[in-house]
């Protein structure tokens, strides 16, 4: 069997795969290192035929939307999931045939309604209901204790207490353990009578996860990330650095508009000289009065470079092609001490 495991952040996804028939699947994959995977699926010589999400992640941003899109292959989700991307759906018991491995499905719902854990050989990815050393969560969106108390000392702690455990998170640097060490070391597991255990699960008093309502944003509905829209902006216009900026103000152009999207009052308290005010928020609705020859080139700036972007990406899609952003924005225009007009 190929097996990869790749970690950031905390965050555990892994690639498996049949050397004999070049077939792989990926398990729980993050938007970060979507190149990774390609890229390393090409040197194990596999072909990805499914693409895995143990469940709803809350913590971070998934990749098998984007990776499916790319791939053609489906994404593989419990069939309680809400994802709409989710294209092949699994129960209890259902298994996956990748060449010569078989993936069964075990439903393993408390961290999420939609969790799943997947047993292949010797070994079982248990996404966030078993982690190394402890549990996962249960106080999130969909999550109940009693049901991770079933699915833990009912269906993952009757593995094979050898069996290898790789679950979706660790934080302290830990790449696998095994059932037997779970059930003899993990503190939550010592709570063996349903009772005990879900008191001790409804009074952990976790804080939030960074990101929690983005990251179940995206994973919940395959909408994109504010991280995915910049970079999607970002792709599509050109910028101007600082400098070539400053000195194009100085020689007082003719054939350039500078163009601040921020609000008024930020502004009226300091701009590059001879620039336009046009809010974001208004630019669709008063491009047609505020900038009526398209031909013109035009630098976009903003406080700190991210809206700016935006907007001069929204621009080239109205048609103003020779829409151009500030590399920067007016924080680092005043900081290089560059002039600045007021009112």
């Amino acid at each position: 069997m190929v097996f990869e495991q790749f970690t950031i952040g905390g965050c555990l996804s892994y690639l498996v795969g049949c050397p004999e028939t070049s077939q792989g699947v990926l398990i729980d994959p993050e938007i970060r290192l979507l190149d990774r995977y390609t890229a390393q699926a090409a040197r194990d010589g596999l072909r990805i035929k499914y693409l895995i999400d143990t469940h709803t992640h809350a913590d971070h941003f998934s990749a098998t939307k984007e990776m499916a899109q790319q791939l053609g292959v489906p994404v593989v989700m419990h069939r309680a999931s809400p994802a709409p991307f989710a294209s092949l759906r699994v129960d209890d018991g259902d298994m996956l045939i990748v060449g010569t491995l078989r993936l069964r499905m075990l439903h393993t719902p408390g961290h999420t309604r939609d969790s799943i854990s997947i047993v292949v050989e010797d070994r079982v990815f248990t996404g966030d209901a078993l982690l190394i050393g402890g549990t996962g969560r249960t106080d999130l969106p969909s999550g109940d204790p009693d049901q991770l108390y079933e699915s833990l000392f009912e269906k993952l702690l009757k593995l094979p207490a050898d069996t290898l455990v790789y679950p979706a998170h660790d934080y302290k640097g830990r790449t696998h353990s095994t059932i037997g060490a779970e059930i003899s070391g993990n503190p939550r597991l010592q709570k063996t009578g349903r009772e005990d255990f879900t008191e001790m699960m409804r009074h952990l008093n976790l804080s939030a996860p960074t990101h929690l309502t983005e990251a179940l944003r995206t994973n919940m509905t395959g909408g994109k990330t504010i991280t995915q829209l910049l970079s999607e902006a970002a792709a599509s216009v050109a910028f101007m650095d600082m400098d070539e900026l400053a000195s194009r103000v100085a020689a007082r152009p003719n054939d350039m508009i500078i163009l601040d999207v921020r609000e008024r009052d930020a502004f009226q308290a300091g701009h590059i000289p001879g620039a336009t005010h046009l809010p974001r928020g208004q630019l669709e609705l008063r491009v047609n009065e505020m900038l009526p020859d398209p031909t013109l080139r035009i630098v976009v700036y903003c406080e700190i470079g991210r809206i700016s972007t935006l907007a001069a990406a929204t621009l080239r899609e109205l048609g103003f092609s020779r829409a151009t952003a500030l590399d920067g924005g007016m924080k680092a225009w005043r900081e290089q001490g560059k002039q600045v007009e007021a009112g």
